[in-house]
């Protein structure tokens, strides 16, 4: 059962795009077996449930003539349930011209591994007004999972009730936001790959409240996974070494024959289209990065900040150079055999104070000297927060 421990989200540095403040906050959930099964195929939970374990800044309430619950850097999970498929149907309304504000399902591992869905306030009308991002070891990856089937544009009442309605089937789901008949986003596959856990409703920042809340489970549908396709030219095969202190190494100084022969190599494989998130494999950081809220501050060291290795094999017919696309998040040094190519860092507000880091395999370019024969091409992959991962992709020079 619930044993009444805090219940604070991971919702810091992890989650939001273009937001400065330094509070983090980590969601613990207890995942233990239902003391009061769920025996109605609907669920209606009033604000003032014990059925809801609130934690931070939560707590029932009214607001515009209605009883509601009350959050701004809280949370509300709902105990003894356990979501696979179904329909999550809510009220909200915010005064807050910015914040972050939304549902978090499928919650598993503590709240390590899940599925999280949100608004801002502040980007009402924007391309990314709206967010989906998977949970993977504690960490959400919005960097990484961008565009179509993650962003999308909504414009965000002010002090007025809309509703929002999640529909889970499989490995899919809509979310409508004020119109029921189009979905407002269309999740063709949830990344997380978790097919069951908790429900929970949270805020970031940003006062804001929900009512009416209400959950209608669905029978289980096939779980069937919809992959992007895989360009070509991804490199796929790669070996992960663990996590280390990124403050404690030369990153500009490329592996020693020793120091690799003593790593633990890890072997993996992109998932398309060609991203390695490094989330899926190692515990995700959380730590202050100081110019998110002071510019002057970007090329200061950061404290906490993680490094992971990442190595794979190219083999070439011939002496010749190749082309090397690769997105990351948030610092990369490349190396080919052994020599350093290049070095770059694509953190969150570091280029410009509106940076947002968004991983793309366009987003840099490195010309590899390869010889004839096996080349090591290898990665040492930095992160601050965001999402944690790289993508390359290798093509002939054009003529």
């Amino acid at each position: 059962m619930m044993t009444g421990k805090k219940v604070i989200c991971l919702l810091a540095s992890v989650l939001v795009a273009a937001w400065s403040t330094p509070a983090q906050k980590v969601l613990k959930v207890s995942l233990a077996p239902a003391v009061h099964p769920q025996t109605s195929r609907t669920l209606s939970v009033p604000p003032d449930s014990p059925r809801w374990e609130l934690d931070g800044q939560a707590k029932p309430t009214e607001y515009l003539g209605r009883k509601c619950l009350y959050l701004d850097g809280g949370a509300a999970i709902l105990k003894d349930l356990e979501m696979r498929d179904g329909v999550i149907d809510v009220d909200v309304a915010t005064p807050a011209a910015r914040g972050f504000f939304g549902i978090d399902f499928r919650l598993a591992d503590n709240a390590a591994n899940g599925e999280r869905i949100y608004l801002r306030q502040h980007k009402s009308g924007y391309p990314d007004a709206m967010q989906y991002t998977p949970l993977l070891n504690t960490g959400a990856n919005w960097q990484i999972y961008n565009g179509p089937g993650f962003t999308a544009a909504i414009d965000i009442p002010k002090d007025a009730w809309f509703h929002m309605r999640l529909e889970v089937v499989g490995a899919q789901a809509k979310w409508y936001v004020k119109d029921m008949d189009k979905p407002a986003l269309v999740m063709n596959d949830l990344k997380s790959g978790v097919q069951k856990g908790q429900v929970a409703l949270y805020v970031l920042t940003g006062a804001t409240y929900y009512s009416n809340f209400e959950f209608r489970e669905t029978p289980a549908a096939p779980w069937e996974r919809h992959y992007p396709p895989m360009p070509p030219d991804t490199l796929i095969k790669w070996s992960l070494s663990p996590s280390y202190d990124a403050l404690a190494r030369n990153l500009e100084r490329p592996l020693t024959a020793s120091e690799r022969d003593a790593i633990k190599w890890q072997d993996v494989e992109a998932e398309p289209p060609g991203f390695v998130v490094l989330y899926r494999y190692r515990e995700a950081p959380h730590l202050r990065v100081t110019f998110q809220s002071d510019f002057s501050t970007r090329l200061q060291p950061q404290p906490g900040m993680k490094l992971v290795y990442a190595r794979t094999t190219i083999v070439s017919d011939r002496d010749q150079v190749k082309k090397l696309y690769v997105g990351y998040s948030d610092d990369v040094s490349v190396f080919l055999n052994d020599k350093i190519l290049y070095r770059g860092r694509s953190a969150q507000n570091f280029r410009d104070p509106g940076f947002l880091g968004i991983v793309n395999p366009e987003n840099d370019a490195v010309y590899l000297p390869l010889k004839k024969g096996s080349n090591e091409l290898m990665l040492a992959v930095s992160e601050l927060g965001g999402g944690w991962g790289f993508i390359c992709r290798l093509l002939d020079l054009e003529n």
